[in-house]
């Protein structure tokens, strides 16, 4: 175990030990939704699910709706170990769309476009970041909090050539920042974890690889489907020139 220093009123006790140049990184792991893809607005969403226009102001309502299920009792527990299963998932997702009244016929509709690669949208920024890591030699990977096998949605993209490594949560009865799912991926992209970087927009759970001994970058909020994700941090962090 590394000893830290132990600083008194005039500073350290003991001489810092000399600071090292960082491993290079040579695979990537990432999140999937809100990292590389999004899904498409809700209005869309709700619009594909009824089979019929909606008015603004209905759909204002819908959507107020939502967002007040999200702090339904029923809503919060169904969220409670979301992602170890394929059926905790389903059932926590079209028990905060039923929790809308005028939405509960369709929840499983709007499930299913979870599942259904058309609905997600690459970030502007993914393909190209892909691309570069790629031809730099980074082994890339996937980990996610999910529900189902991602590689159909990055095949529809033409973004599954990239990855080497798919580890989806349910399929291990867990959810991130679980050390084994960020070990497993070292495994498949054959890369020790101090070699390789996370990376993902939750803070806990994305941020959390460090503790498996991973580095980590946390992306900021705030894209909107289709666009800039800023994912050129990746590539100056991994030391590959864009182009």
């Amino acid at each position: 175990m590394t000893r830290l220093p132990v600083c008194g009123p005039e500073g350290p006790l003991r001489a810092t030990p000399p600071v090292h140049d960082p491993v290079p990184v040579r695979a990537v792991l990432f999140d999937f939704g809100g990292t590389l893809l999004q899904m498409a607005s809700y209005e869309d969403r709700i619009r594909a699910a009824l089979g019929r226009p909606v008015a603004e102001v209905d759909m204002a309502e819908l959507l107020d709706g939502l967002e007040a299920g999200l702090a339904h009792p029923a809503v919060v527990e169904a969220q409670r170990g979301r992602d170890v299963s394929s059926e905790a998932h389903r059932h926590a997702f079209t028990t905060w769309y039923a929790s809308v009244p005028a939405l509960a016929p369709y929840a499983g509709a709007l499930y299913a476009q979870l599942r259904s690669p058309g609905h997600w949208v690459p970030y502007a920024d993914t393909a190209a970041t892909l691309a570069r890591l790629t031809d730099a030699g980074i082994a890339l990977g996937v980990v996610s909090d999910v529900g189902w096998d991602l590689r159909e949605t990055f095949a529809h993209h033409g973004l599954d050539g990239h990855f080497s490594a798919w580890v989806h949560s349910y399929a291990y009865d867990t959810e991130k920042p679980d050390p084994r799912l960020f070990e497993q991926a070292c495994r498949e992209v054959r890369a020790d974890p101090g070699e390789t970087l996370m990376v993902g927009d939750h803070p806990a759970k994305d941020g959390g690889a460090a503790g498996a001994g991973l580095r980590s970058y946390v992306l900021p909020a705030g894209a909107a489907p289709g666009g800039h994700r800023g994912l050129d941090a990746v590539l100056r962090l991994v030391g590959v020139t864009e182009a």
